[in-house]
């Protein structure tokens, strides 16, 4: 029991890390952009420095690995498709209404998130709804909450209570001038919409590749190869002028191989951990971008603190909460009969990929 609890220690840290990324790969982004870089020419830079990062570490980790299990084509056509889907559409989305909107705006529609991808793994099975299992309808409410909580963020504000008028940095200054608004927010909150349902759908269609492709190093190289080939068609019909793909100052250059290193850990810690818990658990701290992004917002980069911030923040906290409870229910459930059997005693050491996240009674 004591290392299935150690586990989803491991698991929540790693998510909540993994929050910190975003938030912080989001914010600095926004900077490149400002100058006037093409989102889609920011995608393509980010795609490629991060495929030069994956490679020697997943082709050294085959090496070391004689009985690595080989990729077949159906596992490749997944991957192709995810590619396609969960990671050329999915960051020229989120960039482009990044570009059009603000990253307050960006990190606030990421909430969307859990319930999309709750909504495609109960589709296609991976997700069971037992209304008489109490841990079942935890789960539901702390969805809700947490998701409300971040939505209540960003658009409810109530009255001041706290100003901060410290400046301290003309860098983090600029970025909050940058963040009040975008182009065109409707559109932007479109394209940010699109994104949502492309991450959900690379969240879920980590199960059956984790399966085909057990290796995570090793697929994600392959997702960052097809995807820097994708965005580089993508770019070269729409962005034909060549100044375009110019880095033209070194906060363009910084920001895009920020962002590459940033995507890199990002996918390593998801597909490790949906492997581990499943595709809704792992999304479940996505609302955690919006407080850390917050909270930045906040004490480096002078904004003001409301009253509807703060009680959204604690919703977010009070809904992981309550999910993680139902999480932990089904873990001790899952414990008790592991060892309970021990002709499966050693191999069920940790949850199946396929083990749902709301389980029936």
């Amino acid at each position: 029991m004591n290392g299935m609890m150690m586990s989803s220690y491991k698991n929540v840290i790693a998510m909540v890390a993994l929050q910190c990324i975003t938030a912080a790969v989001t914010l600095f982004s926004k900077l490149a952009l400002s100058q006037g870089m093409s989102p889609r020419v920011f995608v393509l830079y980010r795609q490629l420095f991060a495929t030069l990062i994956m490679a020697p570490i997943a082709f050294f980790s085959r090496w070391k690995d004689p009985h690595a299990t080989p990729l077949e084509l159906r596992s490749f056509n997944m991957i192709l498709l995810t590619s396609l889907i969960g990671v050329t559409a999915n960051n020229n989305t989120y960039f482009e209404g990044l570009n059009l909107s603000s990253s307050t705006i960006a990190t606030a529609m990421l909430n969307l998130i859990p319930a999309i991808t709750f909504i495609m793994a109960a589709l296609v099975g991976m997700e069971k709804i037992n209304p008489k299992s109490m841990r079942s309808i935890a789960k539901i409410i702390g969805t809700i909450v947490c998701i409300g909580g971040g939505i209540c963020m960003a658009l409810i504000k109530g009255p001041k209570l706290f100003v901060n008028t410290k400046h301290y940095s003309k860098l983090l200054l600029l970025l909050f001038i940058n963040n009040i608004g975008g182009e065109n927010l409707p559109l932007g909150c479109l394209f940010l919409f699109i994104n949502c349902c492309c991450n959900s759908f690379w969240i879920v269609m980590q199960v059956p590749i984790s399966k085909a492709c057990p290796d995570h190093l090793y697929s994600t190289f392959w997702m960052f190869l097809l995807s820097s080939i994708q965005s580089s068609i993508l770019t070269f019909c729409i962005d034909r002028n060549p100044q375009t793909w110019l880095l033209h100052s070194p906060l363009q250059f910084q920001s895009c191989f920020f962002a590459a290193i940033g995507e890199a850990v990002s996918f390593f810690i998801q597909v490790w951990c949906i492997s581990q818990t499943g595709p809704v658990f792992a999304v479940m701290f996505t609302p955690l971008t919006t407080v850390i992004a917050s909270i930045i917002a906040i004490f480096f980069m002078a904004q003001t603190l409301y009253l509807g911030s703060l009680v959204g923040a604690f919703a977010v906290i009070l809904g992981l909460y309550v999910v993680l409870w139902g999480k932990a229910k089904d873990l001790e459930d899952h414990d008790t009969i592991q060892y309970g059997d021990d002709h499966n005693q050693t191999q069920n050491c940790k949850l199946d990929l396929e083990v749902p996240l709301l389980l029936e009674n």
